[in-house]
């Protein structure tokens, strides 16, 4: 339909050169050649006018061939002053860069869907050229996660973190795996997951890193506190009738034995004096369990806004005695005096007089034993450190600090750390820590959300 104009022209045009061609080879053979010099100048002008309107024809689809070739689809045909033949084909060109137009624009409107989707979730994403190693796109949860504002190429990434590289390049399509990589001195549990695609010839990879600390470390709180409910309370109902029946007994033999035989002094005695220990072991029993039950009694944190400076001055305070006494150095750094929290303070205070009584045990055999406060502003998050230039924790046991029950001191109970963990959860934060042998440990106190 577009070129149907453009076709009746060009057909009249031929036929009319036909007919002038047949008339001038008639009059060429009658030797009349004053009409045959008319009518060549006639075939002349119909041959260049074919060839002008042809030549246009082709300028008009050169033109828009090269506007397609941009993707210039804004480009406007001008139909009003086109010649009439032209006119069609002007007009056919402008409708299909107006469907052209719709079509990117939808795309275009996809894409941005798509990217401002992928940006909003808590997953990196990286996608990469394979056999180039290019990088097509990286969200910018990646970015964060591994403090990367710019990579060229997945070589890159080597400089940055080699260990996710290395396992970043390895894995398959289909296949998932958990790295653990180091950032900011925190060790970081990173699930990876790869797939692939190809377009125009080329191998693409995509992979996904979603930052699994957090789900494990709920998901370890809950399990843990399912097992201390159970615990706490099938021992809290044996051990408390057995405590209170050791009691009745003891008062009611120490009544009897006034009149009891000197002959029976000694088995009553001996009768009185394992009572009283069963007494006194299921009271400590009961005292152990109870100790436990903290770890399921803190369910919901009173928040309020507190200032950081008010946090250390009260531990400063609490433990300036017992630091004096050892001689130990307590510095305390607080670039911002204005930075706040919001968080439970009781709760909060708990958790820095247990790393603060830890790190006083861990330094007491060095000799300028020292122990350091700090708090920062970092990534719209609050971080506060204690640190210490102790004895450090072993690799081996370094693992398993956070989990109720474990203890390397001979008087522990191995719920200290598990209760800072619990109770750093329950302000939507975390615990970590950082600790080489024979030079000092720190634990990082990370508040998700600066108030």
């Amino acid at each position: 339909m577009i070129f149907k104009k453009i076709e009746w022209r060009l057909l009249f045009k031929l036929v009319l050169l036909f007919a002038v061609l047949a008339a001038a080879a008639w009059f060429l053979v009658n030797k009349n050649y004053v009409y045959v010099g008319v009518l060549a100048a006639a075939i002349i002008f119909l041959m260049y006018d074919i060839y002008r309107m042809l030549k246009k024809a082709q300028d008009e689809v050169q033109e828009f061939v090269e506007s397609i070739h941009y993707r210039d689809f804004s480009r406007f045909f001008n139909v009003k002053h086109a010649p009439a033949e032209l006119q069609p084909l002007r007009q056919g060109f402008n409708d299909i860069n107006s469907t052209f137009k719709v079509i990117s624009k939808e795309k275009e409107v996809q894409y941005q869907y798509l990217q401002k989707i992928l940006e909003l979730v808590d997953t990196g994403i990286i996608s990469y050229e394979t056999e180039s190693g290019e990088l097509n796109w990286m969200n910018d949860t990646f970015k964060k996660m591994m403090d990367i504002p710019y990579l060229k190429t997945i070589h890159s990434l080597e400089k940055r973190d080699a260990v996710l590289y290395k396992e970043a390049i390895a894995i398959r399509p289909g296949e998932t795996k958990v790295v653990e990589i180091t950032k900011e001195n925190r060790q970081l549990k990173i699930l990876l997951a790869a797939t692939m695609f190809q377009t125009e010839g080329k191998t693409n990879k995509v992979i996904a890193c979603q930052n699994i600390n957090e789900a494990l470390d709920e998901t370890e709180a809950k399990a843990w506190q399912k097992l201390l409910s159970v615990m706490t309370h099938e021992i809290m109902n044996s051990v408390a009738p057995i405590s209170s029946l050791a009691g009745t007994l003891k008062n009611r033999l120490s009544k009897a034995n006034a009149f009891a035989d000197a002959g029976n002094g000694n088995n009553m005695d001996d009768l009185e004096l394992g009572l009283e220990t069963i007494q006194r072991r299921s009271e400590g029993l009961l005292k152990f369990t109870e100790t436990y039950r903290n770890l399921n009694k803190i369910t919901t944190p009173n928040l309020k806004k507190v200032y950081v400076r008010d946090l250390f001055e009260s531990l400063h305070s609490l433990m300036q005695p017992t630091l004096d006494q050892k001689k130990i150095e307590m510095e305390v750094i607080l670039k911002d005096p204005h930075l706040t929290a919001a968080v439970d303070i009781n709760l909060i205070e708990q958790v820095l007089i247990n790393l603060v009584v830890n790190a006083v045990e861990a330094v007491k055999e060095k000799p300028n034993p020292r122990i350091m406060l700090s708090a920062l502003h970092e990534n719209h998050k609050l971080l506060i450190k204690v640190s210490d230039n102790g004895s450090g924790i072993s690799p081996e046991v370094l693992d398993k600090i956070f989990i109720p029950f474990f203890s390397t001191k001979k008087s522990g109970s191995g719920i200290g750390l598990s209760l800072c963990k619990q109770i750093m959860l329950l302000h939507k934060g975390n615990i970590q820590v950082q600790s080489r042998e024979g030079e000092g440990t720190v634990f990082s106190l990370l508040f998700t959300e600066l108030q």
